[in-house]
């Protein structure tokens, strides 16, 4: 969502003195307001797994090499029975970047993804001691991995070419290519790039192998997603999560969308079944949903299949229900259909009664613990958010982050009581951090319908004072700005540089009920700027700090398009704009995006078909009443929204004769992810809101 980059050095200015009649505000006397300088360079917990017996917790630390402009990743593990025990030790060796790690299921060894040997390969160690060992040396990078429940297989992804037969066919190809001095690439149809990568051909499959003497990969691993057209799992974000293990270790279940040329305008995932020997073509069993299904997870006796799935074909915003499949009728029921909410990930209780899943909710991104019988959800974890969690038998872990904290690992009973924190953190660096205290408020929004929103104080707070504010707009559109910790946009970095914060869940945030998520589609400009305008109406009426002739608004990939309609419609109230990865030309935008199922869904059509709709809230037709200062940032690599949108709007600013810049990122998608980009990144942008809010 942020950029960074362009040799600038800009220094943090202090936060405001405090005034001779001003009381401070106790808790923060002495203390340093947060700034990206430690944002980037904080540890990052994250996949936590625990053994079979629940005894013990393996997780990943990501450290950050800042010189290097890069992030490290190592395990750590901890016996969680030994609860006066040291502190968690670090597991696996430097030289190590690790990720994905996973127990055996007789818990003696762990196993993870590495790039050690110079290609991303499957290792494994053991969890008593001793050293590493590269379990697979394939010619390719394994994508992802998932154990056989008996240990002795593993399914493996690989990216392939349609049409060899073994591996060492891809490579030669993809050498072949490398070496040749011409570059020019022939498509005959579109979904030619995505995200960030060009389309070289090749497609993620799910293979199978078997463990070997030594613990390593023996022979070639065996095709079994053959004859899918697709990706398993799918791309960009994909991972294990998209496939799982029949309870016999005989067949698989994975989501996959065909692609062909419905690939770019379909969101049609369906859930196959293959066997594990490669002979028979996969099994669709979801064929009856033209929409989303997704996660499968095979009940302890192998007779249910869960999953998730989505009702409404294009919609890629669409509510998540829990489902339930009788493997061997195929009737399907949903299991939740009274709970307005979508389920992000699914785990089985050791009893099999209960689905353990994450969810937005007001704001907050709990864990729940789901009834198979009732549909009944239970908040088992919260508040904050809950970005990660594995549970075996009577154990749970969970990494958890809120708006004052990023992710801390903490483990517990099933049922969420006797929590208690695990992990190694940066309690050091932080204990000295003044952070902006936030509060959630409300008010009647478009339709009066109840609204949410954040207010944060500027670090260092004064009782009396006004401060400068940061108007923040979420993307998505269907997102939120909650109760989380964000390493792009994160509203501590703004307090920090003395700003207060206000950020409004217009409609099309998710967390409230589908209805309201569904409310911004074929609505982008009227009913979230309403929000918008009602939101900043409440809080500067509710918070007396703020100070309304000091504000700009800023907003990222929908949050930087909104920036570019607030430019030519609401420009009255903002001092500056700054739009990142924002949309600006809404017709060249359906024409050049990659996943145009979003554009023909959220504009009611296609640009040829629709085009009073695509046209209906483009902000490129408001260019003329544009005239408030703009900071545009855009990243090269960016094909969700594509740099020229970012290009466009600098160039309108510009021929309007209206102060604005353009931070431009050639390494860069649709996030800025160096550690040093990112540094740079802030520094531009508070630099710029600093110039045009400052007291004259």
């Amino acid at each position: 969502m942020m950029p960074r980059r362009l040799a600038l050095s800009l220094c943090l200015a202090a936060v405001l003195p405090v005034a001779a009649s001003a009381a401070p505000n106790a808790a923060t006397i002495g203390k340093q307001p947060f700034d990206v300088r430690m944002l980037a360079n904080l540890d990052r917990v994250n996949s936590p797994v625990l053994s079979p017996n629940g005894r013990k917790v393996v997780f990943a630390v990501r450290q950050t090499d800042f010189a290097a402009n890069k992030g490290k990743t190592s395990l750590w593990i901890e016996d969680l029975a030994a609860r006066d025990a040291a502190p968690p030790v670090r597991f696996t060796a430097d030289g190590f970047n690790v990720n994905s790690p996973a127990f055996s299921p007789d818990g003696a060894t762990v196993y993870f993804l590495s790039t050690k040997s110079g290609s991303m390969q499957l290792w494994s160690q053991p969890v008593a001691g001793g050293a590493a060992v590269q379990v697979s040396a394939y010619p390719l990078d394994v994508g992802s991995y998932k154990l056989s429940p008996d240990g002795k297989s593993v399914a493996l992804s690989l990216e392939v070419f349609a049409g060899c037969a073994d591996l060492a066919c891809t490579k030669q190809r993809l050498d072949a290519v490398e070496s040749s001095k011409a570059k020019g690439v022939i498509f005959d149809k579109t979904f030619i790039r995505h995200w960030d990568t060009w389309a070289d051909g090749r497609r993620s499959q799910l293979f199978v192998a078997r463990l070997g003497a030594g613990g390593k990969l023996a022979g070639a691993p065996t095709l079994v997603s053959r004859d899918i057209d697709g990706d398993v799992p799918s791309k960009p974000f994909g991972d294990a999560g998209d496939y799982d293990w029949a309870p016999d270790g005989k067949s698989l279940a994975f989501s996959v969308r065909i692609a062909g040329r419905t690939e770019p305008t379909s969101t049609n995932f369906d859930i196959y079944r293959a066997d594990v020997d490669g002979q028979a073509a996969p099994r669709n069993l979801t064929a009856s949903n033209p929409a989303w299904d997704a996660g499968p997870v095979f009940s302890a006796d192998g007779r249910t299949l869960y999953y998730r799935a989505m009702k409404r074909a294009g919609f890629e915003a669409d509510r998540f229900a829990l489902m339930a499949m009788d493997l061997g009728s195929g009737a399907t029921r949903e299991l939740d259909p009274q709970w307005d909410a979508t389920a992000d990930t699914i785990r089985l209780s050791a009893d099999g009664k209960r689905i353990y899943t994450q969810a937005m909710e007001l704001g907050q991104h709990p864990l729940f613990a789901v009834d198979i019988a009732s549909g009944k959800a239970t908040r088992v974890a919260g508040d904050g958010t809950i970005s990660g969690f594995d549970l075996q038998g009577d154990s749970l872990v969970f990494t958890r982050n809120t708006m004052q904290s990023p992710d801390v690992l903490f483990a517990a009973r099933a049922d969420g009581s006797a929590v208690r924190k695990v992990s190694v953190n940066d309690d050091a660096k932080l204990a000295g951090v003044a952070w902006g205290e936030f509060e959630q408020f409300q008010f009647p929004g478009w339709n009066g319908d109840t609204v949410h929103g954040y207010v944060v104080k500027p670090a260092n707070y004064v009782s009396g004072r006004k401060y400068p504010v940061a108007f923040l707009i979420h993307g998505g559109p269907q997102g939120s700005f909650g109760n989380g910790w964000s390493f792009r946009w994160n509203p501590q970095t703004y307090a920090g540089q003395g700003f207060a914060v206000v950020m409004v869940d217009f409609h099309g945030s998710t967390g409230y009920d589908q209805a309201f998520t569904d409310a911004i589609s074929q609505h982008w400009g009227d009913r979230p700027l309403e929000d918008l305008q009602k939101g900043w109406a409440a809080a500067l009426q509710k918070y007396s700090f703020l100070d309304g002739d000091r504000a700009c608004a800023l907003g990222a990939s929908y949050g930087g398009y909104m920036i570019n309609w607030i430019a030519g419609n609401w420009p009255q109230p903002w001092k500056c704009l700054v739009t990142h990865d924002g949309v600006f030309d809404a017709r060249m935008m359906a024409y050049s995006t990659e996943e145009q199922w979003f554009s023909d869904w959220e504009n009611g059509g296609t640009p040829f078909g629709a085009p009073a709709a695509v046209e209906k809230f483009n902000p490129a037709l408001h260019v003329a009443d544009w005239k408030v200062p703009m900071l545009i940032v855009h990243g090269q690599l960016d094909y969700r929204i594509p740099v020229e949108q970012g290009i466009a709007a600098f160039t309108a600013a510009q021929r309007r004769g209206i102060e604005s810049r353009l931070l431009y990122f050639p390494d860069e998608n649709h996030w800025v992810l160096k550690p040093q980009d990112s540094v740079l990144w802030h520094d531009t942008v508070n630099a710029w809101i600093k110039r045009w809010t400052a007291k004259k």
